[in-house]
């Protein structure tokens, strides 16, 4: 089979390597599409602590079961489905809690061990959920959207509340989404006016370009001074984590998703001033039959986030682009049916 392989930093092309074995209570998966997310930037960059190398890259994916070992599940041959990409050990201190998403010895797909740039793939029965008849290309945005969904929840958003989320790439544009599905009133900074202009089409209730409005301005103008109920960070800058804390309301809560690689500087009376509630969000956990059923039932249209789709022939020159920052596209799909 084909499978885009990492073979050092700054070192992918598409090679041939042997088909996956599936064992018990395991599915064979034929992929159809997968997207090419910021971690899979990192493994070619070099910048990812957890890859070793050589490593195929991708762990949001669609795909088509090819066959199942053991019991299936509910399963069956041909059935369209995505997965959960983590893999957790199930008895470390935070597994024992529920707290799966953030197990001391998680595995994540592409990073840890292969992942879903390439042909076929094997995954635990229970890692897997079906969608039958959603378009497999919305399949593949799941894995991004419970992200941003996951956050969402961690801060308990709630119908009316006023919602800042600081970053409009996908991750957040997804949980400008997933917001509104709580009823919230969003409003979505960035620096580049294309993808506000794509959260103003998502249902942002406004915007604001961070190159000419600064954030007390932001808070001046959307909330009347008072500040947001919640501030999702989706970006991982400094700059960004210190905006957040001074658009956030007294009482606020503020939900950190961007992967963060530098250090921030900042007096802690800012939080205790405003006596904010600081939150991480990793991973998600529990929430892709949600996401699901909001996708195929109408509620969310994530298909304008997928703004090109290419054959995994043409997949290292893309990886390479992205890598480099030239490209100017939100979510690229890698499509493994040609």
């Amino acid at each position: 089979m084909r499978a885009l392989r990492v073979r050092a930093p700054g070192e992918v092309q598409v090679e041939e390597v042997p088909d996956p074995v599936p064992a018990a209570g395991e599915a064979l998966l034929r992929i159809l599409y997968a997207g090419i997310c910021g971690s899979d930037l990192q493994v070619l960059r070099g910048t990812q602590p957890f890859a070793s190398y050589p490593r195929v890259p991708g762990h949001e994916f669609s795909a088509e079961i090819v066959r199942i070992e053991g019991d299936p599940g509910g399963f069956a041959p041909g059935d369209v489905v995505t997965g959960v990409p983590y893999l957790q050990d199930g008895t470390c201190y935070s597994c024992r809690r529920g707290l799966i998403n953030a197990c001391v010895h998680n595995e994540t797909l592409g990073v840890h061990r292969d992942g879903a740039f390439q042909e076929l793939i094997t995954l635990p029965v229970d890692r897997l959920h079906a969608a039958r008849g959603l378009d497999p290309r919305d399949l593949a945005l799941v894995e991004p959207f419970s992200i941003g969904h996951h956050a969402v929840r961690r801060a308990g958003v709630r119908e009316g509340e006023r919602v800042l989320v600081l970053g409009s790439g996908t991750i957040g544009q997804l949980t400008l989404l997933s917001a509104r599905t709580h009823g919230a009133r969003v409003w979505s900074a960035d620096i580049l006016p294309d993808r506000l202009e794509l959260a103003a089409s998502l249902g942002a209730e406004g915007t604001a370009d961070l190159r000419t409005e600064e954030i007390p301005d932001l808070v001046a103008r959307a909330t009347d001074g008072d500040g947001f109920d919640v501030v999702l960070e989706a970006t991982g800058l400094p700059v960004s984590f210190l905006g957040a804390i001074e658009a956030a309301a007294v009482g606020a809560r503020l939900v950190l998703i961007g992967n963060g690689t530098r250090e921030v500087t900042f007096n802690q009376s800012a939080l205790i001033k405003k006596e904010l509630d600081v939150l991480g969000s990793r991973n998600s956990r529990h929430v892709f039959p949600e996401l699901i059923e909001l996708i195929a039932g109408g509620a969310v249209d994530v298909s304008p986030l997928r703004t090109r789709t290419v054959p995994l022939a043409e997949a290292p020159a893309v990886l390479r682009a992205a890598a480099e920052g030239a490209t100017a596209d939100l979510k690229i799909l890698l499509d493994l049916t040609r």
